[in-house]
């Protein structure tokens, strides 16, 4: 392969210096792969296969110790070579822009990625053989330049994702594999971490090179990178992830405030991954915590179901990490949390929200924000103690009592939600009851004051799906049933026993059975007999 004329020399009196490429005719043979692979000709057919052809011939043809030399007094040599070969193959398969992307032109890419695939497989077998030949010792420092490159690219191709393809997926996951195994790595995450304590692992060289791709100008450049940052994130737990916190925090918010729903929850989850595995103490250093929780709370404002759900379940986990920071004082009340803003929010978008899929993710949410891991006992009035309805509870509520700040639009939305047939899966509806019970369990002081209001909606509610004749499932039934048979007996218990004076005469004039029997569970129970349910 001739010299490119267009290039200086790079030597300097026949030595290599730190950060230059070396003055052998080896590494000036890599250099010019480098040079066709990372310019201009890369974008021709023709240049781009002369360049990886001979690449494969001079991987082939070129002997171990040959490949890794460069380790004595040199700072630089080939290992440091073959770290640029590796990061330019990268780049090389990498896909294009996302405005730029359309379907032949990830087709190429996929060409393109089984090719470079290949060859880092042929990299990663000569790096096998040094490494079981006890010859070349120098192959540490090689694999040091090279597992980088090489498994940002096979996590790029290995996803499933627009510009892959079932070819260029089985190469990338041959290629990882392979560099699990040469690393002596059981998994992604020993790889990323270290299999031990005294292993220091490769994620922060893993953040270093996707950093680059990672600022506000730069990051849609390569729409694999933040794909490739999100995965790895993910791979990474605790006690580990929290060293790593100033590297991740930032490129997370990033994401996660874009305009394009799908990079914001993309954001969004990794932001969950962090609050999940750092440790509070970290979070609400600097206020981190509190900036995460505003780039939360704006999400919420845009009405997107899968935007919604991983942003609620960020908001609860992240709640306990923002009263930590709290200090009550027990003469005073207690003042409003991140909790009661975010729900009362919430409480808003619920009311008129007519949309099916919102209002499902909605309701699916909700009872999380009345219930709360946090052990204790749910207190009920004395004359119930005995009752079968007294358990201890492992758990109260999130908000505890202060749910009576909410009471009045909580029915409101618990009320207008039971009313609305839901699809033959009734997941609103369901969800409502599990909330409508939780409420009556933690707020039952001011629940005899409802009973009448709450009394007709879940009578109304039995009746609907009684005579449903066909649109619900009968297990469908048979759990809405079941929920408003306990929501009725929770709030005859509310209303000491008023319930089932109410309901006396409704069997004697009730055709349907099922109506029929929800009401005689109801007056059983309050006489003291045994009930199955919940």
């Amino acid at each position: 392969m001739e010299h490119d004329s267009s290039r200086e020399s790079p030597s300097r009196d026949g030595s290599s210096l730190p950060g230059e490429w070396p003055s052998s005719s080896l590494g000036q043979a890599f250099s010019q792969i480098v040079h066709h692979l990372s310019g201009q000709e890369s974008r021709r057919g023709k240049a781009r296969n002369a360049a990886l052809q001979d690449l494969s011939a001079l991987l082939e043809a070129t002997e171990c110790d040959q490949l890794f030399e460069g380790s004595g007094a040199s700072l630089g040599g080939m290992p440091e070579m073959l770290g640029k070969v590796a990061k330019a193959l990268e780049k090389y398969a990498a896909p294009p822009k996302e405005q730029e992307g359309r379907e032949d032109d990830y087709s190429a890419v996929a060409e393109k990625a089984a090719a470079v695939g290949l060859l880092f497989i042929k990299l990663l077998r000569k790096v096998e053989s040094a490494k079981n030949s006890m010859v070349c010792l120098a192959w540490k420092r090689g694999l040091r330049h090279l597992a980088g490159p090489i498994y940002i690219f096979a996590i790029t191709h290995s996803l499933q994702q627009p510009w892959t393809r079932p070819r260029s997926q089985d190469v990338a996951g041959e290629v990882l594999t392979l560099l699990l195994h040469v690393t002596q790595c059981g998994s992604v995450a020993g790889f990323l971490h270290g299999e031990n304590e005294d292993e220091k692992g490769r994620f922060t060289e893993i953040m270093e090179l996707l950093k680059p791709d990672l600022n506000k100008e730069s990051w849609k450049n390569n729409p694999a990178t933040k794909h490739v940052f999100s995965w790895t994130l993910q791979q990474v737990t605790r006690p580990w992830l929290n060293q790593h916190l100033e590297r991740i925090l930032p490129p997370s918010l990033l994401i996660s405030d874009d305009y394009q729903t799908e990079n914001k929850v993309l954001g969004v989850h990794c932001l969950h991954h962090i609050v999940l595995n750092v440790p509070a103490a970290d979070l609400l250093q600097y206020n981190r915590a509190q900036v995460v929780y505003h780039a939360l709370f704006n999400h919420l404002y845009t009405p997107e179901h899968h935007l919604i759900q991983a942003v609620l379940l960020c908001l609860l986990d992240l709640f306990p990490v923002l009263e930590k920071a709290l200090r009550w004082k027990g003469d005073a009340a207690r003042p409003t949390t991140h909790c009661d803003e975010v729900l009362q929010l919430v409480l808003t978008h619920m009311e008129p929200e007519h949309r099916i899929l919102l209002r499902r993710t909605y309701a699916r949410n909700l009872p999380a924000f009345v219930e709360r891991r946090v052990p204790g006992l749910l207190v009920w009035p004395h004359s119930l103690i005995s009752s079968l309805w007294y358990h201890i509870f492992s758990f109260v509520c999130r908000l505890g009592i202060l749910t009576v700040r909410h009471l009045k639009r909580l029915e409101r939305v618990i009320l207008g939600y039971l009313e609305v047939y839901d699809g033959p899966e009734e997941e609103a509806r369901l969800k409502m009851l599990e909330t409508l019970k939780l409420l009556m369990q933690y707020t039952w002081p001011r629940v005899s004051c409802r009973l009448v209001v709450l009394l007709k909606a879940l009578l109304k509610l039995i009746c609907d799906v009684a005579r449903d004749p066909n649109l619900t499932p009968e297990p469908v039934k048979s759990a809405l049933l079941e929920n408003a048979t306990d929501c009725l007996l929770l709030l005859d218990h509310c209303s000491q026993g008023q319930v089932k004076g109410l309901l006396a005469k409704i069997p004697q004039s009730c055709e349907d059975s099922k109506v029929v029997n929800c009401i005689r569970k109801v007056q059983q129970v309050s006489e003291g007999a045994p009930y199955s349910g919940t």
